[in-house]
């Protein structure tokens, strides 16, 4: 009896120390022997099929930053043989030899000349092959430099509100060339008025993603990407306004894909033509340039201030005066919200035009045409 009960001291003791030293391991053990409790995770956002996943931890995206980081290159924008601008632009494609660059349509513009500084800070000439403005996108080639890398172009539909976002760029200039910013997607389908022919006056709308990632003068035309390195989209503008901070945008990179082709090749994208002169229902209101008959009770719309000869309008009931409130039963409060409906179509198609005139509501159908 005696002996048992020596036996079975023995076996709870043991027992206990065995127990004992588990927990320590499966608790804190890792810290004894040097090793930090650090909580990691893959990017959660892949949308090409030859994406590879990355590890997102305490140290951040340095793993991206480093596989995408001699893709992106500084813009200069030379005009009588002095910089006027710089930019950013990425590489989305490498072919016989040569590298094509993505950027903004702004970021070119006017230039005489343009050179494109690697991550190495070597500068090299680069051609821009097309552009558009209100894609705001253009593309230029350039030699095949030593390093160079394409970026992944991935989805920004996969993308989710509150996912990790970083953007890569030259804000401010060749001194911070090369600046990775960080942030999150904040929004996306965002509709923002813009001007496409750098007045104040705001003639277009653009649908885009929104980050609160640090986005500066110089980072327009650089690649939104999402942890794993995927481009989602393109830097394109920032909300300037000295109340609001953190409100960055970029053009989604699926809205740009199907105008790639027509830019490379020079061609112009074919937007459709109403075939109509637009004035504001406000600006036209406040001004006592235009002798219009707008009745009081009208705020918004799109006053018809003349018509094309040979354009659908022409051939429809449309006459100067008119008030255009609306685009195949979408209302239009202004020509930048018309131009956003209208460019969803094509050439040819026929869309159903609301208008008013001497105060009541009227119907009638426009077949687009091409613009001259």
């Amino acid at each position: 009896m005696k002996k048992e009960r020596i036996k079975e001291a023995i076996l709870i003791i043991v027992s206990f120390l065995i127990g004992g030293v588990l927990t320590f391991v499966v608790i804190g053990g890792d810290n004894f022997f040097g090793s930090s409790n650090t909580t990691t995770s893959t990017g959660t956002t892949c949308s090409a099929a030859n994406c590879t996943k990355v590890v997102v931890d305490e140290s951040g995206i340095s793993e991206s930053v480093e596989k995408v980081y001699d893709g992106v290159l500084m813009i200069r924008n030379y005009q009588n043989d002095e910089v006027a601008s710089t930019g950013t632009g990425f590489v989305y494609k490498i072919e016989e030899g040569y590298a094509y660059v993505m950027t903004n349509q702004h970021v070119v513009d006017g230039a005489d000349r343009v050179t494109l500084i690697t991550s190495n800070d070597e500068e090299i000439e680069g051609e821009v092959l097309g552009g558009d403005s209100y894609v705001d996108i253009a593309i230029v080639r350039v030699k095949e430099y030593e390093g160079a890398i394409a970026l992944t172009l991935g989805n920004s539909e996969n993308s989710n509100l509150g996912d990790l976002v970083f953007t890569i760029g030259s804000p401010l200039g060749y001194e911070y060339r090369g600046s990775v910013a960080t942030g999150h997607l904040a929004g996306k389908d965002r509709l923002v008025s813009v001007s496409t022919d750098n007045t104040s006056s705001s003639d277009w709308v653009m649908k885009v993603l929104q980050t609160d990632a640090a986005i500066n003068p110089g980072n327009s035309g650089g690649p939104l990407m999402n942890a794993n390195g995927e481009v989602i989209g393109v830097i394109s503008m920032k909300l300037v306004q000295t109340e609001v901070e953190g409100m960055g945008f970029a053009i989604p990179i699926e809205y740009i894909n199907s105008k790639i082709e027509t830019l490379e090749k020079g061609e112009e994208i074919e937007w459709p033509l109403l075939g109509v002169s637009m004035l504001n229902v406000s600006d036209a209101k406040n001004s006592y340039r235009y002798n219009f008959n707008i009745p009081n009770d009208i705020d918004s719309g799109v006053v018809v201030a003349g018509i094309q000869e040979g354009t659908g309008a022409a051939k429809s009931d449309l006459a100067e005066g008119d008030i255009i409130t609306a685009l195949n039963g979408i209302e239009v409060s202004d020509s930048a919200y018309l131009r956003y409906e209208l460019y969803k179509y094509s050439v040819g198609d026929t869309i159903e035009i609301t208008y008013i005139r001497d105060g009541k509501e009227h119907t009638t159908k426009v077949t687009l045409s091409k613009s001259e």
